[in-house]
């Protein structure tokens, strides 16, 4: 077992990276199309952070670090989308979880579903609206050991932002 972690390098984890995403991603199309539980505004930007993740931990496996050579601009470029990615995620992901906790005097008014945003408002509307949230963002259709969907994704976001602070850190040339 111990041999087997040694053998872990960094390439591994932008494909674990890649992968998960995938799998979180599989996970949100079978909650909506299996179980019929409608995305809010929130969860699409969620769903957008976590495919830029994907695609970011995907691009740095694709550039990743050869060896004995010095890490490629591509693949700093890479991690650092991939940060900046799980950054915004996470913050999508903790105002998600503060609409959800508002009481419900507070919560804001419903607003239109996706479909009719989509269609209807030009698209600085359109991000401004989905990134605001709405009363539909304040609703728990879905939770698990206690803690809702957008508190398990802000896990996931956090975990996203922590690998690829250490992988860029690892990658990033230091002068001696």
């Amino acid at each position: 077992m111990q041999t087997f972690l040694k053998s872990l390098s960094l390439h591994h984890g932008y494909l674990a990276g890649f992968l998960s995403c995938v799998a979180l991603l599989a996970a949100a199309y079978y909650f909506e199309y299996a179980l019929y539980l409608e995305p809010c505004p929130l969860c699409m930007v969620q769903r957008l952070a976590t495919l830029a993740i994907g695609l970011g931990c995907l691009a740095a496996f694709i550039a990743r670090q050869r060896e004995n050579k010095p890490a490629s601009w591509t693949l700093r470029i890479a991690l650092i989308f991939t940060l900046l990615s799980a950054i915004g995620g996470v913050w999508v992901a903790d105002h998600h979880v503060w609409l959800q906790n508002l009481p419900p005097e507070d919560v804001p008014a419903c607003g239109p579903g996706f479909d009719y945003l989509i269609e209807t408002l030009p698209l600085s509307e359109l991000i401004g609206v989905m990134l605001r949230g709405n009363g539909n963002c304040a609703d728990v259709s879905w939770s698990f050991v206690g803690l809702t969907m957008p508190e398990w994704t802000r896990l996931w976001f956090i975990g996203y932002t922590l690998a690829a602070a250490f992988a860029l850190f690892r990658v990033w040339p230091r002068r001696r």
